[in-house]
């Protein structure tokens, strides 16, 4: 990609849109274009195709999408299918209408199958059932990736599917009804840590594995992707390192600084017991991962703190004054 070329960022204020925002200015890329959800709505088919006709982006990033854990995808299966499917439908079809030069389209790891075998390779797509609890999810993303192979056979567009594994980072949602496993663990370790609280109820057994990329890694990892990579078959993005949930919240414990108990619960849902990445193919072009879990968590708890926490201060002494 030029270093004027106009690109687009669908979903800039999330973690993984942040995230490539901040990589691509770094980079020295001078007409990224973004939009807040307040100013244009990725649902409303003709606010979109006017958007995507007058700034006209030659590359899209399309980062958007309604996300969340366990719980939210439990409570919540209606709006994760029809959000995301109205919203990829409307931004893929403008794209094209407005001949973008290249998109690519984030997936998800929970596309594949719940008894893939591991690692999970691209090819495992559609091969068996989906895990029961983020089905919806996982069906409204394939509905993407299908729609990205038809638009490129049917319309010649260059539209790429990248599937990332569990991310993490700065911009994570710390919302303990909606968020994933590691902004969850954080938050609630943090707490326990200043209340003195003797132990950290978890969910699951603690047995369950999966393979946790920093988004920043993510981040690189499409751009790579983006400058290179011109297949319609999906790739998968992820460090190829199993970590168990256990391992996870214990190292968790020692970045935060709590030394209390953790205690398992392994009547809650805790999802497929095993998935992470074969990331082979994405080896053989020139990427790999370069943040450890630890020091990935370790960046992670610094913006929490810095953000999170002191916003809250800050309301909390408002409300006092």
């Amino acid at each position: 990609m030029e270093r004027d070329a106009r690109i687009y960022i669908a979903g800039h204020s999330g973690m993984v849109g942040s995230a490539l925002l901040r990589l691509l200015e770094s980079e020295g890329y001078r007409s990224i274009i973004t939009r807040d959800h307040s100013t244009l709505d990725l649902t409303d088919v003709q606010e979109t195709q006017a958007f995507f006709l007058e700034t006209k982006p030659q590359y899209v990033f399309f980062a958007a999408g309604k996300v969340g854990g366990i719980l939210a995808n439990t409570l919540q299966p209606t709006e994760f299918l029809t959000e995301n499917i109205a919203m990829q439908n409307t931004v893929l079809l403008s794209a094209r209408d407005a001949g973008v030069q290249k998109l690519l389209f984030f997936g998800s790891a929970c596309i594949y199958p719940r008894q893939a075998q591991q690692p999970i390779a691209e090819e495992a797509l559609l091969s068996n059932t989906l895990e029961p609890s983020n089905q919806a999810y996982a069906i409204a993303k394939i509905s993407g990736i299908l729609l990205c192979q038809a638009l490129r056979k049917q319309h010649g567009c260059n539209f790429i599917s990248v599937m990332p594994t569990n991310m993490y980072g700065p911009n994570d949602n710390f919302d303990l009804r909606t968020s994933h496993v590691i902004p969850a663990l954080m938050r609630k370790i943090h707490e326990a840590k200043i209340s003195n609280a003797p132990s950290v109820d978890i969910w699951g057994s603690g047995f369950a594995t999966r393979d946790f990329l920093y988004v920043d890694d993510c981040a690189s990892a499409c751009l790579h992707l983006m400058r290179c990579y011109n297949s319609p078959e999906i790739i998968n993005i992820g460090t190829g390192e199993e970590v168990g949930i256990r391992t996870l919240a214990e190292t968790i414990c020692t970045v935060v600084g709590y030394r209390g108990r953790l205690e398992f619960d392994d009547s809650k849902l805790e999802g497929v017991s095993r998935r992470y990445l074969d990331v082979r193919k994405i080896r053989t072009l020139g990427w790999q991962h370069t943040y450890t879990l630890r020091e990935g968590l370790e960046k992670t708890y610094e913006w929490y703190r810095e953000h999170i926490l002191s916003h809250c201060n800050e309301t909390a002494t408002l409300l006092q004054s």
